[in-house]
C-alpha cells in the first residue's frame, strides 16, 4: 500500500512542479522548452502504464507470471523466431526491473529454440503479461534462406499465474502423477549430460506435462516442475470455467491458444500490428528490443471493457513443435 501511495503523490508532484516551471519556457528558452517536451512524455507514459494497471481485477493478475514460448513449423526460421521471442519478453521484463530466470528450454537442431519456459518475479507480472497469450506471427526475409525469399513463421507465447510449489489452491494427487528423470541437455556446464538431473512430470488425467532441467540439482528440478505443473492446472481450470461462462452466453468457443494476435513484419515494409486492439507502429526495434507497454495497455483496457477484437484478419490457427 506505501509504494503504490508513493507511486501517485510522486507523479502528482512531478505534474505540480511541470506545471510550474511552463511559464519559464514560454520566455523562449529553447533548451528549457525541450526538457518540459521530455518530462512531459515520460510523465505520460508512466501515468498511462500505472492507469492501466488499476484496471487489473483478476484474481491472479497481482501475482509472478509463467511464460512458455513454443516454435510453430518451420524448422531453423521458427526456432530462431522463438528465441527473438524470448529476448524480447526477457528486456521487456528487465525495462520493468522484474526478475527473471529460464527454468527449461530446448534448443533447437541449428539455431534458436524449440521450447523454453521463463519464471518472471514480480507484483503484477501477470496481470501485464496475459495480454500476451496467443500466436505470434513474423514476416521477413529468412537469414536461413540462400535464396532471400521472404518467409512467413509462427509462435506460440502461453502465459501462466505462478503457484508456488506450497501453496495448497492446487492439489496435486502423486498417484496421477508419472515421475520422470533424464540428463540435462543444455549449451554444457559441470552437470549436464552427467547425471539424471532433469525432471518431467506427467499429469495422467489430463496429459498435461511440466519439466524443469535448469537447476544443478534433480531436487530444485523437481521443485520447479511442481511449480510449472501447479500454473498449468491452475490455468486449465480457468479455461474450463471461461468456456462455461461463454457458453453460457452462448458465445462461439474457439481453442484460445489457436488465435493470431500480432504481426511483425520486416519486409517488405516495418510494422508490427496487434489484431485486437489495431494497435500498431513502425519502430519494429523498440519492439523487438521489449517495449511492449503500449501493446499491453491497448489489449488490458479492451478486456476491461469488454470489447471484441477489431481485427477484419482472419485468426491463423497454429499447432506448437
Amino acid at each position: 500500500m506505501r509504494s503504490e501511495i508513493d507511486l501517485w503523490t510522486g507523479l502528482t508532484k512531478r505534474a505540480d512542479d511541470l506545471v510550474e516551471i511552463i511559464p519559464l519556457a514560454e520566455a523562449g528558452d529553447p533548451e528549457l522548452t525541450a526538457e518540459i517536451e521530455a518530462t512531459f512524455a515520460d510523465l505520460r507514459s508512466t501515468f498511462e502504464r500505472e492507469r492501466t494497471a488499476l484496471l487489473f481485477s483478476g484474481e491472479y493478475d497481482n501475482r509472478s507470471a509463467l511464460i512458455t514460448i513454443s516454435a510453430g513449423a518451420g524448422g531453423t526460421e521458427a526456432t530462431d523466431w522463438a528465441e527473438m521471442l524470448l529476448r524480447m519478453y526477457l528486456r521487456w521484463a528487465e525495462r520493468h526491473r522484474y526478475a527473471t530466470e529460464i527454468v527449461d528450454q530446448l534448443e533447437g537442431e541449428q539455431a534458436g529454440i524449440k521450447s523454453a519456459t521463463v519464471a518472471v518475479e514480480g507484483r503484477k507480472a501477470y496481470g501485464w503479461l496475459r495480454a500476451e497469450r496467443g500466436v505470434h506471427r513474423l514476416v521477413r526475409i529468412s537469414p536461413f534462406d540462400a535464396q532471400n525469399r521472404r518467409q512467413t513463421t509462427f509462435a506460440l507465447v502461453e502465459v501462466l499465474p505462478e503457484v508456488p510449489a506450497d501453496d495448497t489452491e492446487v492439489d496435486l494427487n502423486w498417484d496421477e502423477i508419472r515421475v520422470d528423470t533424464f540428463r540435462s541437455q543444455g549449451a554444457g556446464g559441470q552437470h549436464v549430460n552427467k547425471t539424471d538431473s532433469a525432471v518431467r512430470l506427467t499429469h495422467l488425467p489430463t496429459g498435461i506435462v511440466a519439466q524443469s532441467q535448469n537447476e544443478r540439482s534433480q531436487t530444485q528440478n523437481k521443485e520447479t516442475a511442481v511449480k510449472v505443473l501447479k500454473a498449468r492446472l491452475l490455468e486449465r481450470h480457468l479455461e474450463e470455467k471461461e468456456a462455461e461462462l461463454r457458453q453460457l452466453k452462448g458465445e462461439h468457443i474457439s481453442a484460445g491458444w489457436g488465435n493470431q494476435i500480432r504481426s511483425y513484419v520486416l519486409h517488405p515494409y516495418q510494422m508490427v500490428k496487434d489484431l485486437r486492439t489495431g494497435h500498431e507502429t513502425s519502430n519494429t526495434g523498440a519492439v523487438l528490443d521489449g517495449d511492449l507497454d503500449a501493446f499491453m495497455q491497448a489489449e488490458l483496457e479492451r478486456l476491461a471493457t469488454g470489447q471484441p477484437p477489431r481485427s477484419d484478419e482472419p485468426l491463423e490457427p497454429v499447432e506448437p513443435a
